[in-house]
């Protein structure tokens, strides 16, 4: 049993693939943690992210787990979780909240989204679940806001706006092109160490 002063109230959940994960996921964890005073946010990595599949290969998730940790290794109060991966299977947030909830009793949970993923929110797996646990998060960039669904109570944080895409990084390593400054350097040593994306980058 973790000591009282030590159990995080305020966890922050940031679920995606991470394939890889970049700069664009680490300056909206920040932001978003600053923003809203959280104990904790957790980038909350997808085991079986069911709306890609069919789209693309998805890098194996003990691999994406890796670089994840290897991100938010030295950045306080970020951690990577693993808990959709130990369940197996598909990947709800429903789920991912109710188990939270069970771990961190009393705690209040806070889904972090993009706008895109916002704007389709009832389109989610047991969407009023997601509600009842937690409270929505998006994540704004500098501009025209995205419109939201009026019935739901939104927490809006602005972040600052980096055009940078896993699908692109993934490209560009492969082809030979350098990433860095587009994710950090510890990522790099898990790519090049596990082989991931074919060719490896020229410095």
């Amino acid at each position: 049993m973790l000591p009282a002063e030590t159990i995080p109230l305020r966890i922050g959940v940031f679920g995606g693939t991470f394939d890889p994960p970049h700069v664009g996921h680490l300056v909206t964890a920040v932001n978003v943690r600053h923003a809203l005073d959280l104990d904790l946010l957790i980038l909350m990595v997808a085991n079986v992210p069911w709306q890609k599949l069919g789209t693309r290969s998805i890098t194996p998730a003990a691999d994406r787990l890796a670089m994840v940790k290897a991100a938010v290794e030295s950045v306080d109060r970020l951690i990577a979780g693993d808990h959709e991966i130990r369940s197996g299977g598909n990947s709800y947030t429903a789920d991912t909240l109710a188990a939270l909830a069970a771990e961190y009793p009393g705690a209040e949970l806070f889904t972090v989204v993009g706008d895109d993923a916002a704007a389709g929110i009832r389109t989610w797996a047991r969407a009023d679940e997601v509600l009842e646990r937690s409270r929505l998060v998006v994540v704004d960039r500098p501009g025209e806001p995205v419109r939201l669904d009026p019935d739901i109570d939104w927490i809006r944080v602005e972040v600052p706006r980096l055009e940078v895409s896993s699908t692109d990084l993934r490209g560009r390593w492969s082809d030979g092109r350098p990433l860095d400054y587009l994710v950090t350097e510890d990522v790099l040593v898990v790519i090049a160490d596990r082989g991931l994306y074919g060719v490896e980058a020229t410095p």
